[in-house]
């Protein structure tokens, strides 16, 4: 039971960075399904800085650490301007468009994790141990007899960033000037414009910033969980599309995602502690979080709540000379 909760909190650390970032490029109005794509970005990318940083003799963790991320958010980043400039600018199909990037960002991350292979001396060889372990600190120590504690602190402080971000954006997008304002240019972008609101620049922002958040799950994957290697196994990818999914069972909220984030993460688990399972069942298991997704799709279609839908303007582009 312990190590499914702390498998749980990881996976569920993951999902939840991605599902951040989509939240932040759907209240603009975007529908970027290139989030597998972006963290397999934001993980090679974080990946690549340590590796190079300790193979040219850096041995300071909080160095190693710092360059991963900004790395990592900026690889990410790269990800959501190339979406942003043919969505917003050249107006392509947003569906289209987000299935290539998954499909690019996956391809590019791969190649450059074989290539780091090559260089550390073959497969299974990458090895970022300083840098690994920083991601990986914990403070079980302080935890004393509290079980449930124990099991949290075993995550490394990415863990606890995402808790903190999630807060943070929820307060951004409820309590601030600039984030009323980009929840405007979701619903109605032609109100928006007519407002004095730059819909162009509020759009690309959130497509830049909602992709550098998504990418810290891929980081997170690739420096905690994995230990600073690179793999792919497609698991990466399978968490991106349940990043996505949890945009819709959270209902385009945060505080509901700190809940859903965990839930998809224990789901995704617990096949593997019940008893008696066959091949076929077990199949049947690994689909509980996408059921999940949809049973929860139904009932808010069903109750027809405003509250629960998504921005009014999503997946649609904005054509100001039409407002």
């Amino acid at each position: 039971m312990i190590q499914l909760l702390t498998s749980a909190i990881a996976f569920g650390t993951i999902i939840m960075f991605g599902a951040m970032g989509e939240i932040l490029i759907e209240k603009a109005g975007n529908l970027n399904l290139g989030i597998p794509g972006i963290m397999y970005l934001g993980g090679i990318g974080g990946l690549i800085a340590s590796f190079f940083y300790e193979l040219n003799g850096g041995t300071n963790p909080f160095v190693g650490i710092l360059l991963s991320i900004l790395c990592c958010m900026a690889c990410a980043a790269v990800g959501g301007l190339i979406y942003a400039f043919l969505t917003i600018t050249l107006r392509a199909n947003q569906n289209v468009t987000g299935l290539t990037l998954t499909i690019f960002g996956g391809g590019v991350a791969n190649f450059l994790g074989g290539s780091l292979n090559t260089i550390a001396g073959g497969v299974g060889q990458i090895s970022v141990p300083i840098t690994s372990a920083g991601f990986r600190w914990y403070a079980q120590t302080f935890a004393g007899e509290n079980w449930f504690m124990r099991i949290f602190l075993q995550r490394g402080f990415m863990a606890f960033l995402a808790i903190v971000m999630a807060l943070v954006l929820y307060y951004f997008m409820n309590r601030t000037r600039t984030g009323l304002n980009l929840r405007a240019v979701g619903e109605n972008p032609g109100t928006a414009d007519a407002a004095g609101i730059n819909v162009t620049k509020y759009k690309y922002v959130a497509n830049i910033v909602g992709a550098g958040i998504s990418g810290l799950g891929g980081l997170f994957y690739t420096m905690d969980y994995i230990k600073g290697t690179w793999a792919n196994d497609g698991t990466i990818e399978g968490l991106g599309w349940l990043a996505v999914a949890l945009v819709i069972f959270a209902s385009w909220r945060y505080l509901r995602v700190l809940f859903g984030s965990y839930l998809f993460g224990l789901v995704y688990w617990a096949y593997l502690y019940i008893p008696g399972l066959n091949r076929s069942t077990l199949e049947l298991f690994k689909m509980l979080p996408y059921v999940v997704t949809l049973v929860v799709l139904i009932a808010v279609s069903l109750r027809k709540k405003r509250e629960n839908q998504p921005p009014a303007s999503l997946g649609l582009p904005y054509f100001r000379e039409e407002r």
